[in-house]
């Protein structure tokens, strides 16, 4: 015996197909009705733990279907249809709570393992998992490893000394500086970040210190730079490993006397500001290597923070995970809730990516998820879908299309985040794009 499920379908030869498939697959309670009418009725009557319906059925649609269906069982699990879907309709069904949208034609197999999954997702027994205590600031941890780093912090904050902070991609790196800055006397002024590897070696001096009009080709201002600009503050030099071997001279000099001229002054500055940097690689090696200036190295290396990667602080995976459901769950309007499951997914993950991935993996889960449950499923469809070699070599297939469609919405078209949530990069998703005719 099988529960039972309401189909509702105006083509006879797509609702006889589906019918006889799904009895054949054991499904034996199969309720086929050709309008919306007589589904209405149905469903005052009784409740369905499972609907299937078109979008265009008549004068009413496949929305009021699953509205009704809802209204009589929140927990129902509404599967639909349409030839004809649009960003509309499929915007208006994720709102409305549908379980799955498919895209006409399908095969049976698709629609048998989408009816398999709704009804196991009802019946599962894999229970919320209980929320953490959310901490105010958004530098998650308590581990060990986080508590003696938060210790070091305290002690350095109060100080104008120089700190390094060391650490793979996605560690939080510039989240510790904020801190030092928040917990210093220079808190009320700015702080700058700068990524030393998204400005070219030939305008980084510039970027830094300044120019006057005329200093090069393109000059034709004078340009107060990063050092000046933050004056009192604090800059924050990110990925200072990969600057320019001639530009340390330049940037040692600054360290020692505070003094910037800038690019076509004849004449220093003094500037007031503390100096925070980061980088992903290894300084000492590199000045083993002859990569980096020892000189330089030293005057950075008064304060070093190493932050250890998220495969080594595992435990704090829940507090993190939560953190991250619960604003985007604010910023998308969403309601979604973390299994016990989807818990001990992501804490086996290795999180080469660090807790930056996971935040991307739990904004894109919160936006995507079937019927709003991250449970193992979801969690592991959705690292396989982040995996940028798989997403840049897949072929566009009409569900990637609707996830697509989906999180552009959700970010108000901003591709550069939806790339992002998506796990690809941006110049995949124009192509992407550009196939989908958007």
């Amino acid at each position: 015996m099988s529960e039972p499920i309401l189909l509702v379908e105006d083509d006879s030869s797509v609702r006889t197909t589906i019918t006889t498939f799904l009895e054949m697959e054991g499904f034996d309670k199969v309720d086929a009705v050709s309008n919306t009418r007589d589904a209405l009725s149905r469903l005052t009557q009784k409740s369905y733990p499972l609907v299937i319906s078109d979008i265009y059925v008549d004068e009413r649609t496949g929305l009021d279907i699953l509205n009704a269906a809802k209204q009589q069982d929140p927990d129902s699990a509404v599967i639909l249809m349409s030839a004809r879907g649009s960003i509309e309709t499929v915007m208006a069904a994720t709102r409305n709570g549908a379980f799955e949208y498919l895209a006409k034609p399908f095969e049976m197999d698709t629609l048998l393992e989408t009816v398999r999954r709704a009804l196991s997702a009802r019946d599962s027994e894999d229970r919320e998992a209980e929320p953490e205590d959310i901490p105010e600031t958004e530098m998650i941890g308590s581990s060990a490893a986080m508590v003696e780093i938060y210790k070091t912090v305290s002690r350095v904050a109060p100080t104008d000394a120089t700190v390094i902070i060391e650490g793979e991609t996605g560690t939080g790196k510039e989240l510790i500086a904020k801190m030092i800055h928040r917990y210093s006397s220079r808190a009320s002024q700015p702080f700058v970040p700068v990524d030393c590897t998204a400005i070219q070696p030939a305008l980084l001096e510039s970027e830094l210190f300044g120019s006057l009009k005329g200093a090069f080709t393109g000059a034709d201002r004078d340009r107060i730079g990063v050092f000046e600009a933050a004056n009192k503050g604090t800059v924050f030099l990110d990925e200072i490993g990969d600057i320019d071997p001639a530009f340390q001279v330049k940037l040692l000099r600054f360290l020692q006397e505070r003094e910037i001229r800038p690019v076509g002054a004849s004449r220093e500055k003094k500037v007031d500001v503390r100096v925070i940097a980061a980088t992903n690689r290894d300084l000492q090696k590199m000045v083993e290597e002859g990569k980096f200036r020892e000189d330089l190295w030293f005057r950075l290396n008064v304060v070093r923070l190493t932050l250890p990667p998220l495969r080594e602080r595992r435990n704090d995976v829940p507090l993190l995970t939560h953190f991250f459901i619960s604003r985007y769950n604010g910023r998308y309007n969403r309601d979604v809730k973390l299994t016990e499951s989807g818990l001990k997914a992501l804490q086996d993950f290795t999180w080469p990516g660090n807790v930056r991935q996971l935040q991307h993996l739990i904004e894109r889960l919160v936006i995507l998820a079937p019927q709003g449950r991250i449970d193992s499923e979801a969690v592991e469809d959705a690292i396989s879908a982040m995996d940028s070699k798989a997403a840049t070599a897949e072929t566009l297939a009409e569900t990637e299309a609707d996830q697509i469609r989906k999180v552009l919405a959700a970010t108000g078209g901003n591709k550069s985040r939806a790339a992002a949530i998506l796990g690809i990069e941006r110049k995949t998703l124009y192509r992407k794009l550009e196939r989908m005719k958007l």
